[in-house]
């Protein structure tokens, strides 16, 4: 296969999260590049969004899996046609990540093709833009399913680093209960957007508020929330009886959800409670860890310079193998403008991460043959 025509072929579905038409196009073209090899490529169908699994060997128990996803944030339709400018690709998912989906792709085809002793598979989700619900029913069809690695690539941004840690992301639902009143005696009643208010404040106390026209910080590795959406009031007259709104907080390794719970209910006012929508586990590696370092030494072989790590506050699928035991590598190439008009990918960072992918792979094969 030629990695960039398929990258190119990627970005033209409009796979939107939810365009349940757009993706299942997406899924058959993957699909159907395997056709007449050794390789056992299916969709899986979720209630939530299908996931495009792919394996060299009829085994939940691999050596090495690569995970990404295929579906994107929504975008005009001129994003959907892939532009090549100065040695960038842009469109919809160039970085985030139709461009890794395609290596993944290409390394699954790689193995197949020289026969690679190696117990190996990609799991690729199409709803990862709006939280991953198809992984995680993927994942309970198949409770048995690990790997010894796992490479995941959806941390585009800079192919000179590697990722060592990523946050928790916990999402809390806030909910204010008041009592309704004429806007103009408000001692008659209880303002529940007030009440929300003011335990948004008391949060605030405990987690600082940052901003790009504020001073930022020289160390980023700390706990965080913001408001992700928030609701209360229904004219504007009348005191609001209800209110409510989810918060979104990054939680380090120092952290746990128990911490959050115990300042949570310090913060809050009476008549406002809480729950804990969703919660995960933050994702820590060993960075002197023997593969990691081994990948790391092709990475540095392959682009010339060396390679740092970083911490992140995002959070990718891998954090379900990261609780199993599994070694998480992440890694991805150089681009800018995620979930934005001018997203792009550096092309030959493209090809880098996919020869990185190869080289790696191949290491690993040879020790299992010996």
């Amino acid at each position: 296969m030629d990695l960039m025509t398929t990258v190119k072929d990627l970005i033209r579905f409009r796979t939107e999260t939810g365009n349940a038409a757009e993706i299942k196009k997406a899924a058959d073209y993957i699909v159907n590049m395997f056709q007449g090899t050794e390789v056992k490529a299916e969709i899986f169908q979720s209630s939530a969004s299908p996931v495009v699994f792919l394996r060299n060997a009829d085994t939940l128990d691999f050596d090495v899996i690569v995970l990404g996803h295929i579906d994107v944030v929504p975008a005009e339709d001129s994003m959907f046609e892939p532009v090549e400018k100065n040695g960038r690709m842009y469109g919809r998912g160039t970085l985030d990540m139709k461009s890794f989906a395609a290596v993944a792709i290409n390394s699954m085809m790689y193995a197949a093709e020289h026969k690679l002793p190696l117990k190996f598979g990609v799991i690729l989700s199409t709803d990862e833009e709006k939280g991953s619900k198809s992984t995680e029913s993927f994942l309970k069809a198949y409770p048995q399913i690990k790997a010894k690695i796992v490479l995941d690539n959806d941390v585009g941004g800079d192919i000179t680093k590697i990722v060592s840690k990523c946050k928790n992301p916990v999402f809390v639902k806030l909910i204010a209960k008041g009592q309704e009143a004429h806007g103009s005696t408000p001692w008659e009643g209880v303002d529940a957007n007030e009440l929300l208010l003011q335990s948004w404040q008391n949060i605030r106390k405990i987690y600082p508020y940052y901003a790009k026209n504020l001073p930022q910080p020289q160390n980023t590795w700390f706990d965080t929330v913001h408001i992700a959406l928030i609701n209360g009031g229904q004219v504007s007259n009348v005191l609001s009886n209800y209110a409510e709104a989810l918060l979104d907080f990054r939680l380090t390794e120092n952290s746990t959800v128990e911490n959050l719970e115990e300042n949570l209910q310090k913060c809050l006012v009476d008549g406002v409670s809480y729950k804990i929508v969703s919660s995960s586990t933050p994702v820590v590696m060993d960075e002197n860890n023997p593969y990691i370092l081994d990948y790391k030494h092709f990475a540095e072989d392959i682009l010339g310079k060396s390679i740092e790590f970083e911490h992140i506050g995002g959070a990718t699928d891998s954090r379900a193998f990261a609780v199993k035991g599994s070694v998480v590598i992440m890694h991805s190439g150089t681009g800018e403008g995620m979930h934005a008009s001018g997203e792009y990918v550096e092309i030959e960072s493209v090809k880098q991460i996919a020869d990185i992918q190869i080289k790696f792979l191949e290491k690993l094969a040879e020790h299992n043959a010996k």
